[in-house]
């Protein structure tokens, strides 16, 4: 199963660590780094737009992603929030093993002690 990694922007640290938050408490993402004081500058309806985000790095699981951009989309206040999904190519075995046991639907997997996020 692979893992990945998503970006998800946010207004704010508050909408951001709500969000992710609920992904990691409901089993969608074993982990969620808030990353305040994002500048973005991107289009929108024709007009060049800028804003000050906090950026989540999200680390889930394949399966678990369909669940996890549905969840997003019914926490987030954009209209079009950015859900962007990266495969992680490789790592420390341990870790990614650990974002698989955290994102399973039985969690049958033990998961390593305090991987550090």
């Amino acid at each position: 199963m692979a893992s990945l990694m998503v970006e998800i922007t946010a207004p704010s640290e508050l909408e951001a660590e709500r969000i992710g938050r609920a992904l990691v408490e409901e089993g969608l993402a074993s982990c969620a780094n808030l990353l305040p004081g994002v500048r973005s500058l991107y289009r929108w309806k024709g007009k060049v737009e800028e804003a000050f985000e906090t950026m989540l790095l999200v680390k889930t699981t394949g399966s678990a992603l369909p669940r996890l951009t549905g969840r997003v989309r019914s926490l987030h206040s954009y209209e079009c929030p950015c859900i962007a999904a990266f495969e992680i190519a490789g790592g420390n075995p341990d870790y990614l093993a650990w974002i698989e046991a955290e994102c399973s639907m039985h969690g049958s997997h033990a998961a390593p002690k305090d991987p550090g996020g």
